[in-house]
């Protein structure tokens, strides 16, 4: 089979790639906003009018046959394809109102865009607005945003991306874990301290043995991949981690340590699909995001 039958249901192309993508009917139902039996019809309608079994079960939910497996390519390039058209047609809107939704690392949802979004909320209140706070790179060509806030360059093809500004980063603390376990003299005693770092994410790792530290994820006491629960544990006391400058000068509970560790500046970007770029609320938002931006404490 070289193509997807022309009297195929697109809705259950989407329902097969969530649940190949997820591995189960329930995750994919979130994913989707579905109900699980919902789901499941449209996957034994799909079957159906392939004549093919798709999944097996398996401990942990479903996986890909045989034959799931060579239609998978397919139903993605469907969806591409859907995801361009949708984007075409979005793009030649010339009004103002609709809702734009953007997508930002948990942190900056939680600590730097709610001011932003407010502001723009008093200066477009016909421009609906929704916030996705997630870690993971969101691909905004299957529109599951419109715009995103990168703390890296994004390089997918067909997006545009501006380089907004550079964040300063520092080690800190809080002072009730310095006051107990005292402060460090120079960078080298942070390894006879307790340290706050990253679960899966090698971002800390990579960076301090960049830098010629010799450290494991065993050096970090505490570990938590959720920037904004790992903000939390450094101020209640948990050990030294490490921040942006300027939320630190600003947390009564935290103290920066007086110690130049020479941490690369993080990098922020905007980015959108270049087909939507140009529609005008979404370019009226972009622009508003990129101002708060420029002139946040971050």
């Amino acid at each position: 089979m070289d193509r997807l039958p022309s009297h195929t249901d697109w809705s259950h192309v989407q329902s097969f790639l969530a649940v190949a993508e997820t591995g189960s009917l329930s995750a994919a139902a979130r994913r989707l906003a579905l109900s699980q039996p919902t789901l499941g019809r449209h996957i034994q309608a799909f079957e159906k009018a392939l004549n093919l079994s798709l999944f097996e079960r398996h401990p942990r939910g479903l996986k890909l046959s045989e034959a799931g497996t060579r239609i998978l390519p397919l139903a993605q390039q469907a969806q591409e394809a859907m995801s361009a058209i949708a984007l075409a047609a979005e793009g030649q809107s010339q009004t103002l109102a609709g809702t734009v939704r953007i997508t930002a690392s948990v942190f900056a949802s939680h600590y730097i865009l709610p001011e932003i979004i407010s502001k723009i909320r008093g200066f477009e209140p016909s421009i609906e607005l929704e916030l996705v706070p997630t870690d993971a790179s969101e691909n905004l060509l299957f529109r599951a945003a419109d715009i995103a806030v990168r703390m890296y360059r994004p390089r997918q093809v067909d997006i545009v991306a501006r380089h907004i500004r550079d964040i300063e980063m520092c080690a800190c603390a809080a002072t009730s874990y310095l006051d107990r376990a005292g402060r460090p003299a120079t960078a080298q005693d942070l390894l006879s301290h307790d340290l706050v770092g990253f679960d899966e994410n090698p971002l800390i790792i990579n960076t301090m043995q960049s830098l010629d530290w010799p450290v494991t994820r065993h050096d970090f006491a505490v570990r938590c991949d959720n920037q904004s629960a790992y903000w939390q544990l450094i101020r209640a006391g948990c050990g030294i981690g490490f921040s942006q400058r300027a939320i630190a000068e600003h947390d009564p509970l935290v103290e920066i340590l007086p110690f130049d560790l020479q941490i690369p500046r993080l990098e922020v970007w905007l980015a959108a699909p270049q087909a939507m770029r140009q529609t005008p609320r979404i370019r009226r938002v972009w622009d508003l995001l990129a101002d708060g931006l420029r002139t946040a404490r971050m």
